[in-house]
């Protein structure tokens, strides 16, 4: 801003120009460079932002699938801004960066864990709701699945305003501009995004899907490259609006009216009203402890808090570390303990606004009854853990980053659109994504099967209602402080990757690298299966024989497990390392 300023005034001073005129600018440019030069004195040279899959330093980290948006928080961290405020930033990044999962036409949560004694922790649940017009059967009929149909009243941008609201400290403005500037000027896509691009533009048929073809396709037509430029100058207008403006310009103003008239377009069910009544929440945290530690997660409208939590309760009955982390008997313990809480998770879990959740459920006695029902040497089937539960004979496309401050707030964040890239519903005029969240709600009401189907009455369908989650943003503390911030995508998947991010830290005390590398497993209670990354059945073949031995049904997933970017602190030396996921192109910055 000095240099232009300063041309100006020499542009001026080259015209014919009374002496006295000329001199006095020539004094203000004088004055605008010494306050440059001051302004850069001041700025400590060491405070340079170190990026990379792993970084350790003193300050402040962000943790996140893109290094652009990496970048964008840890410098809004430089700038004296709080873990919230790069969050915020982060955040409408990678609403511009990673457009599959990063968003502002969806929802998440953000667990807020402030300096020991300035605050409580507390978790902003911008989870989106139904329309008011859906019903109970809406999606029984396989025609009533419509994509227009399957998207939930949008939460992100009322929930990371209601954030900032409380923990900000830095311009709202300034947060959200960076974002702006990558919309409008393009940046060049990593090898990561491109594929995605290119994947999802093809199993999307145009003429059903033609805005998200406009918005995203290659000009000129092709596959996207990495080093390609994509350019969105209708997101950038959308979010210079909301960065002027907040949160009104997107639930209240113009942008509201475009999405309304794509709803109506494709017989969708949200409306102006629908928008203008959503309200993100703040909600206690769930908590617990664990070998020591202090869990502090999500509660419902997700299940993930409750469920890890649950899990790490039945697990604490039993010595994992003396078992081996890769024998056969800690993968039994850990998948039978996932079992019972996903059970549970059926069960009871749902929009705590509308349902009652049991205490229990995250209660040390509880967790223990469940663990003597645990054969040592023998799977049990999940139908005999039904109980009530009639029994007839969730996408994995979200994103999580972890962020700390100098203060050391911690801030875990997870959102999605749902599946990638979402509904595949771009709202013209606006140029962005909307969420399927709808699928997350039990779609056959009353029906639960052997296949995985849900239809418990916690999570059936009804106007306003948020839908249940599987998103488990986490922090542990080990006397009061942040210990470890972590979290992951994966659909119902998330749970246990965070159990596993949690098992090979504070049991098996892994360093940060091989606990995020570590290979993960998964069982959900319904198909009653574990399911194994690649490396893991690549690496430990003997130990998929012995679980078969002892009853379970192992299954080899195609893909990698979740995505568990994270940051450890350093209890020695005080040092903050931030830990990207090498199963996506994820990027730790921080100074």
């Amino acid at each position: 801003m000095h240099r232009i300023h300063e041309e100006n005034l020499g542009a001026r001073c080259a015209r014919p120009q009374p002496p006295r005129y000329c001199a006095i600018a020539a004094l203000i440019a004088l004055t605008l460079c010494l306050s440059a030069l001051l302004c850069t004195a001041a700025e400590p040279r060491n405070l340079q932002i170190q990026h990379g899959d792993l970084v350790r330093c003193q300050n402040g980290v962000v943790v996140s699938v893109h290094p652009l948006a990496s970048r964008i928080g840890a410098d809004a961290l430089v700038r004296g801004g709080t873990a919230v405020d790069a969050a915020v930033a982060t955040a409408f990044a990678l609403a511009v960066t990673w457009p599959g999962a990063g968003n502002i036409g969806g929802g998440g949560y953000m667990v807020i864990v402030p300096t020991l004694g300035k605050a409580v922790p507390v978790v902003v649940d911008f989870r989106e709701v139904a329309p008011a017009a859906a019903t109970k059967e809406m999606f029984v009929a396989k025609e009533g699945r419509t994509p227009h149909r399957r998207v939930g009243v949008p939460g992100t941008v009322r929930g990371l305003a209601l954030a900032h609201g409380r923990f900000g400290r830095l311009a709202w403005r300034d947060l959200v501009m960076p974002a702006v500037g990558l919309a409008r000027d393009g940046f060049s896509l990593d090898a990561a995004t491109a594929s995605s691009l290119n994947e999802y533009l093809g199993k999307s048929e145009k003429q059903k899907f033609a805005e998200l073809h406009r918005v995203f396709g290659k000009p000129g037509g092709g596959e996207w490259k990495s080093g390609d430029r994509l350019v969105q100058p209708e997101l950038a207008e959308t979010l210079e609006q909301i960065a002027d403006r907040g949160p009104d310009a997107f639930y209240l103003g113009g942008t509201a009216d475009k999405l309304a008239a794509e709803m109506r377009r494709g017989r969708g069910l949200i409306t102006k009203d629908d928008l203008a009544a959503y309200h993100a929440r703040f909600r206690e945290p769930v908590r617990g402890t664990y070998r020591g530690f202090e869990i502090v997660s999500v509660p419902p409208s997700s299940s993930g808090g409750t469920t890890l939590i649950e899990e790490l309760n039945i697990l604490e009955n039993f010595d994992l570390h003396a078992q081996g982390r890769w024998s056969a008997a800690t993968l039994h313990l850990l998948s039978e303990a996932a079992k019972r809480a996903f059970r549970d998770r059926a069960c009871y879990l749902g929009d705590p606004d509308r349902v009652t959740i049991p205490a229990k459920l995250t209660q040390k006695d509880y967790a223990r009854s469940l663990a003597r029902g645990i054969d040592l040497h023998r799977a049990t089937p999940s139908v005999q853990l039904a109980g009530d539960i009639p029994i007839a004979q969730e996408a994995a496309h979200t994103t999580h980053f972890s962020v700390i401050d100098r203060e050391r707030t911690a801030v875990s964040l997870t959102y999605t659109l749902e599946n990638m890239y979402g509904s595949r519903v771009v709202v013209p005029g606006a140029g962005f994504l909307l969420n399927d969240e709808m699928n997350d709600f039990g779609w056959h009401p009353g029906v639960t099967d052997s296949k995985g189907t849900i239809g418990t009455l916690p999570n059936q369908i009804a106007p306003g209602k948020r839908m249940l989650s599987s998103m488990c943003p986490t922090v542990v503390l080990k006397d009061g402080k942040p210990f470890l911030i972590t979290g992951s995508p994966g659909g119902r998947t998330i749970i246990n990757t965070v159990l596993c991010m949690l098992v090979n830290v504070l049991d098996f005390e892994m360093d940060p690298r091989a606990a995020v590398d570590a290979p993960r497993f998964h069982h959900q209670w319904f198909p009653d299966r574990i399911k194994v990354e690649p490396r893991l059945a690549r690496e430990y073949p003997a130990l998929l024989k012995q679980l078969e031995a002892m009853g379970h049904v192992v299954r080899v997933s195609k893909d990698d497990q979740g995505d568990a970017h994270s940051i450890w602190i350093d209890r020695k030396t005080g040092d903050l390392i931030g830990v990207a996921d090498k199963r996506e192109n994820g990027c730790a910055a921080g100074y």
